[in-house]
């Protein structure tokens, strides 16, 4: 078992890791901001310019566990520093995108740099960290993550004011530049001997592009039965997939810990979680607009209380789950996101800012409680060498729920109850469901696996 590096190359890889996450969450956030600009400056629909996002978004969900299995196979450090280099070539190319069909395959390209980068940045931090303190780690990157990705649509509408679009994409390059210079810090484990699975590799591509394609085309589109014929190819790819890796020693789709109840509680919890914050991020923007007659200002500050709130419980709530049983912490999270959801269902019929405020401010600490302690919990259940597969499954989990929240946000709009009420109910049925599954892990069966089984599945025994 690792200990982690020694200070201060622990200090500078933490660094390096931290850069380099912002500079994919800048990437991934960002894009939004600039698509009206974009729309108009390449002769485009709107509704065309939505694919920039899109794309990068499906590319990314499917290539992260395959891009997992192959940090295993080549090694994690230069994965991750080879998907850096990409991702700021073609950062770099977003300068002579002339054409919408251009610019997304830039998008494109960005998107398998970014998946190299995130599919071991977990894996990574598992092997900077003592053990003991793993928590702090996953606290530390849930605050990089958060914090950028409130940052990014500000920073995305400053640029906009002085320059032209591309440099919207441009102002993560100094992030990825910093990263590479600190990354010779990184931990750098010994590559596995075993041959990647090609073919398991595209099998999971497939999957996840066929079936979340499917469902964007079924809002998006205008045929039903070619999206639900998408639908039911990935489906049937992925049936034939899971049937495959089964059988397969170190599976690109890691089964076998999915298989084991502590980690299959903590995905599912944390899929339901992150639908449950989708839903009600993508949906009160409309709801205040619509319903309430705010301004886009107002709802950017009204909003706001979420993002700084996690600023402050993400690192505590990491410090906390090196001590303390996820599946308490999971709980209370849980409760407190649950009351934060349904007070946002019921707001007054004139809400001041306040209001809205303390709402946001509570259900974004209860998903920080949550969040951190679920994350170092998976990562932490399972063998370091299995560490790639495992952070592969965090982030592939996290962009499938950010993913089907969103189309799940275009659903309700399209049935006229997207802007009202619905939105955070549904938020507090899927935030139910993550809280039970946290509870369930407080089982002795669950919450203490066999030896042979796991690794470190929870805190040290002795402060529970």
């Amino acid at each position: 078992m690792t200990d982690g590096l020694p200070q201060p190359r622990r200090l500078v890889a933490i660094a390096a890791i931290s850069f380099g996450t912002a500079l994919v969450v800048i990437d991934g956030a960002i894009a939004t901001v600039a698509l009206p600009t974009i729309a108009q400056d390449l002769n485009v629909d709107s509704s065309a310019a939505v694919a920039v996002v899109t794309i990068y978004q499906l590319v990314l969900v499917m290539l992260l566990l395959p891009m997992s299995g192959l940090g295993d196979r080549i090694g994690l450090k230069r994965l991750y520093q080879l998907g850096q280099i990409v991702f700021t070539i073609a950062t770099l190319l977003c300068f002579f995108a002339k054409s919408l069909p251009f610019l997304l395959l830039v998008r494109a390209v960005q998107a398998a740099g970014a998946a190299a980068v995130l599919s071991v940045s977990v894996a990574l931090l598992r092997r900077i960290y003592p053990q003991a303190h793993l928590g702090r780690g996953m606290g530390v990157n849930s605050v990089v993550v958060s914090s950028f990705t409130a940052l990014a649509p500000t920073l995305g509408g400053i640029i906009l004011a002085f320059g032209p679009w591309p440099w919207v994409f441009a102002c993560a390059l100094p992030f990825a530049v910093i990263s590479l210079a600190l990354g010779r810090a990184l931990p750098d484990p010994p590559a596995r001997a075993e041959p990647y699975d090609v073919l398991g590799a595209v099998l999971c591509a497939a999957m996840f592009g066929l079936f979340i394609g499917g469902l964007e085309s079924a809002v998006h589109g205008d045929s039903p039965v070619v999206s639900a014929a998408i639908v039911l190819a990935g489906i049937f790819i992925g049936v034939l997939f899971v049937r495959r890796e089964r059988h397969e020693a170190v599976p690109i789709l890691p089964v076998d810990l999915i298989g084991r109840p502590v980690i299959a509680l903590s995905v599912i919890g944390a899929f339901t979680a992150f639908v449950a914050t989708m839903t009600l991020l993508l949906s009160l923007p409309f709801r205040l607009q619509h319903e309430f007659g705010f301004s886009p200002t107002e709802v950017g500050a009204a909003i706001a209380p979420w993002p700084l709130t996690t600023l402050f419980v993400a690192p505590m709530a990491g410090w906390l789950s090196d001590r303390y049983p996820a599946g308490i912490m999971g709980g209370i999270g849980m409760s407190l996101a649950i009351a934060g959801l349904v007070s946002m269902a019921f707001l007054p019929a004139d809400p001041a800012w306040i209001d809205l405020a303390w709402r946001m401010s509570l259900t974004g600490a209860g998903f920080g409680i949550f969040l951190s302690p679920n994350a170092r919990l998976i990562i932490g259940s399972v063998p370091i060498e299995r560490a790639a597969a495992a952070g592969g499954l965090v982030s592939t989990t996290r962009m499938v729920g950010q993913t089907i929240g969103a189309t799940l946000v275009a659903t309700l709009l399209a049935l006229g109850i997207g802007d009202g009420s619905t939105p955070p109910l549904i938020g507090a049925g899927l935030a139910l469901i993550a809280g039970l599954c946290s509870i369930a892990r407080l089982r002795p069966s669950i919450r203490n696996p066999a030896k042979e089984e796991t690794e470190d599945a929870q805190p040290a025994p002795q402060v529970r």
